[in-house]
């Protein structure tokens, strides 16, 4: 915006010259900042709206995924509710989410109607979309496998989101290898069959949660991580409409960046 900036520039010049229209340009940053502030904030009304759009969503997309390979069993139900656990849902929004993933999951539903009602609402809102997708590669991977009907799932919503098939194929290598710096242990083991990953293994892994290449420049790496990190802080989180009680996963997820981080660090010192 620079409306403020022209306006008092103007006054400030005619009013009082060269010095006045600096002035005048400094007030009018001023009130441009201001103005545009206003323009993006939410009221708490319209916030609770996109919270609420947010949790339907992403519970009934964990319900499509868990039946997308023809029936949901009770490993995947019992990982839906560690998933829960794992958010750390209070007790009405636990109910909420299981009618939610029965919907999904039913053999009729269709995603289309759920990706267009959350494009329209929260489409605009980048961090919506990539936890909203963090959530479901989560679910994906709780069990350890990634099978080609959980792929295809994964795909199809990706792609109602407008998601690019490269910023997919990304974010999937990312939270995998994010997954296995968990402290937990609530994703998946760290090797093959639970074994110790060697010191190359772990720094390769390390670069892929990231999300850069082992020939990247410290800057480059410091400013990945810093993104990332910004991406899973739960004020911004709250403030772009995540609920406030399904923030924990994405604290655990920036530990495990954090975790990539410090082993980088470690190996280039």
């Amino acid at each position: 915006m620079i409306f403020g900036k022209l306006i008092g520039g103007a006054i400030g010049f005619y009013s009082g010259g060269f010095f006045a229209c600096l002035f005048g340009v400094f007030i009018g940053h001023l009130f441009d900042s201001s103005l545009k502030r206003f323009m993006q904030s939410d009221s708490p009304e319209a916030l609770a709206i996109i919270q609420q759009n947010f949790f339907e969503t992403t519970f009934t997309l964990i319900g499509y995924l868990a039946k997308s390979d023809g029936r949901v069993t009770t490993e995947e139900i019992k990982q839906t509710e560690a998933l829960m656990a794992q958010m750390g849902l209070t007790a009405d929004h636990k109910r909420e989410a299981i009618k939610l993933f029965k919907l999904g999951s039913a053999a009729d539903f269709d995603p289309t109607e759920t990706l267009t009602r959350f494009r329209e609402r929260c489409g605009t809102r980048p961090r919506l979309v990539q936890m909203l997708m963090m959530y479901l590669v989560n679910t994906a991977l709780a069990d350890g496998k990634f099978d080609d009907g959980e792929e295809a799932a994964l795909k199809a919503v990706a792609e109602g989101l407008n998601y690019s098939e490269f910023a997919f194929a990304q974010l999937l290598r990312m939270i995998k290898a994010q997954g296995t710096f968990s402290s937990s242990g609530s994703y998946y083991s760290s090797g093959a069959g639970g074994a110790p990953r060697s010191s190359a293994d772990e720094l390769n892994t390390a670069y892929d949660a990231l999300g850069v290449s082992s020939s990247a420049s410290d800057s480059e790496i410091k400013k990945a991580y810093r993104k990332l990190m910004s991406e899973y802080h739960p004020d911004k989180l709250m403030g772009q409409g995540v609920p406030d009680d399904m923030l924990k996963a994405a604290t655990e997820r920036s530990q495990e960046v954090q975790a990539a981080y410090d082993v980088i660090k470690k190996a280039r010192k």
